[in-house]
């Protein structure tokens, strides 16, 4: 198939593959401008080799907005369509997540807030907050450190995908994504659906409370962070952008962390790159060189 792809034809502008394989018309120069606009808009690199899911993603917004080829969509997104430039950009956001991932993480987390005064509330930033898992998570290890639901944190958590963070707010869950919380964390944080519900569970108010939820992007010009974190979470985001955007991104975070501050990056991330701006103090850890 790939030698059929590689094969122009010169009447259509378009391969024999593409001819095949899509309903709508999907060019070379449609990929490419689809790259370069999530590449603007997002901060996202995508690798040549990923058109087919390009298509994939995106052919349904095509059919929503009844629109016959992917040249017209790309002017409607060109033309200034900001609504549908946040679908766009929903579409093609992968939101990887669980409870507790990368769990040794969490009782590094739970270490560093024991050295943490509890004068002031202590300020923690999940910026890739996904469908919830991520926050929770860290909300659930803040409440088993103090063993209690009013403990004197404030979790922000952000994303810039809008269907995901909308699931996050309502904190409801199938029970087979919960296989890793122990009987207890599960009655504890969560309440069990019933009858049309079974098989679901949604995450207590009291532990809610604890989280705010709102749309971030971090390519943003102006992030508008009016406190310092103690800790941020930035896991398995950075793999999406190259390495003058996460330069970027890590320069502007470095300065809204306290000197004390632990930044969590993904198990696939390092930031050798910015060995400026933090300095490794664990596995896949970070503090600001302040």
């Amino acid at each position: 198939m790939s030698a059929n792809i590689d094969a122009i034809n010169p009447a259509s502008g378009r391969t024999a593959g593409e001819r095949e394989l899509y309903l709508f018309p999907f060019t070379s120069d449609d990929f490419h401008r689809i790259r370069s606009l999530i590449y603007r808009v997002a901060g996202i690199s995508l690798a040549p080799s990923k058109k087919d899911l390009v298509y994939s993603r995106l052919a349904r917004r095509l059919r929503v907005r009844q629109i016959d080829s992917f040249s017209a969509y790309i002017r409607l997104l060109e033309g200034g369509d900001l609504q549908e430039r946040e679908e766009f950009i929903n579409a093609l956001t992968t939101n990887m997540t669980s409870f507790f991932r990368e769990a040794h993480h969490f009782p590094i987390l739970s270490r560093h807030l024991g050295t943490l005064a509890a004068t002031k509330p202590i300020s923690i930033w999940t910026c890739a907050s996904s469908s919830g898992e991520e926050p929770y998570s860290i909300a659930m290890t803040v409440v088993e450190h103090f063993n209690s639901f009013n403990a004197p944190v404030r979790i922000l958590a952000t994303d810039i995908d809008t269907n995901v963070l909308e699931k996050a707010r309502q904190g409801v869950y199938p029970l087979d994504q919960l296989k890793k919380l122990s009987p207890d964390q599960l009655k504890r944080f969560f309440l069990k659906g019933d009858g049309r519900n079974a098989g679901l569970a949604k995450v207590r108010p009291e532990l809610q409370q604890l989280i705010s939820f709102r749309r971030f992007n971090l390519l943003d010009e102006q992030w508008g962070m009016r406190d310092k974190f103690d800790v941020i979470f930035c896991r398995n985001v950075m793999i999406y952008f190259d390495k003058d955007t996460q330069y970027g991104i890590l320069k502007k975070m470095q300065p809204c962390m306290q000197p004390h501050g632990l930044f969590f990056a993904g198990h696939s991330e390092s930031f050798h790159h910015a060995a400026d701006l933090f300095k490794v103090c664990g596995k896949t850890v970070y503090a600001p060189k302040l």
